[in-house]
Parts: structure tokens; sequence; C-alpha cells
């Protein structure tokens, strides 16, 4: 089995033949609220562009809009996982919910990382 990565803007890039067939997406979006981005460590601010980083007015802006077409593009049973800081993630995984996705939140504590993982129900 072939495996590919389609690089663009969000769903984008997505060929139409696959949607309702995707089982796995990840999407690293930016997440921090744009009053923070001044507060991010000075190698995130020196080397990445602001628009890598800047996920709006609650940092939530992109990560909602990925939640928002994943449906169309999630096979059943299929998962979107992404980033968020652990303050966001419960209302990363409300929304997640909101979309029809199942959600779960991981920390991860030695990584200082957190994870928010949607999968999209079997059919009853």
């Amino acid at each position: 089995m072939a495996h590919r990565v389609y690089e663009g803007n969000l769903y984008d890039a997505l060929p139409p033949e696959l949607a309702g067939r995707v089982k796995l997406m990840v999407a690293n979006a930016p997440y921090v609220p744009s009053a923070s981005l001044s507060q991010m460590p000075r190698e995130a601010r020196l080397y990445e562009a602001p628009r890598a980083l800047d996920g709006g007015v609650d940092g939530l802006d992109v990560l909602r809009r990925v939640a928002d077409g994943s449906p169309t593009w999630l096979a059943v049973g299929g998962h979107l996982l992404v980033e968020s800081s652990a303050a966001q993630a419960p209302h990363v995984a409300t929304h997640f919910s909101r979309c029809g996705l199942l959600a779960t939140v991981t920390y991860c504590k030695p990584l200082e990382a957190t994870v928010v993982t949607g999968r999209k129900p079997f059919a009853p």
C-alpha cells in the first residue's frame, strides 16, 4: 500500500476521492493566542513564521477549522490528532465533540506536550 502526504492550506490540498477514506489525519496547526506571541521563546519568535504560531484571539481559530472539516474526510473509525496547550485542550475536545468526533486528551508531562484526538465514530 502506498502512503502519500498532501501539503497545503487545510483541506484544499486533498483530492476529492479521499473524502470519507482518511484513516489518520495529523494537523500541526498554530494554537498560540495572538496576544501571547510576544511571550514565545526567543528562538520561536526569530525562526518561526508568525502565521505558523498565531492561532487568533484565543489560539483556536485554525484548530476549529481543522475540526469542522474533518468529518468530511475521515473514514469511519478514523482519527484526527492535533497539538494544543494543556489549558486549551478541554476547549478543543469540546469542539471536536460538536463536530461529531469522540474526543480524548493526552498529556505527556516529560515532553510538556498535549494532544487532542478525535475519532469518527462507527455508525449505530
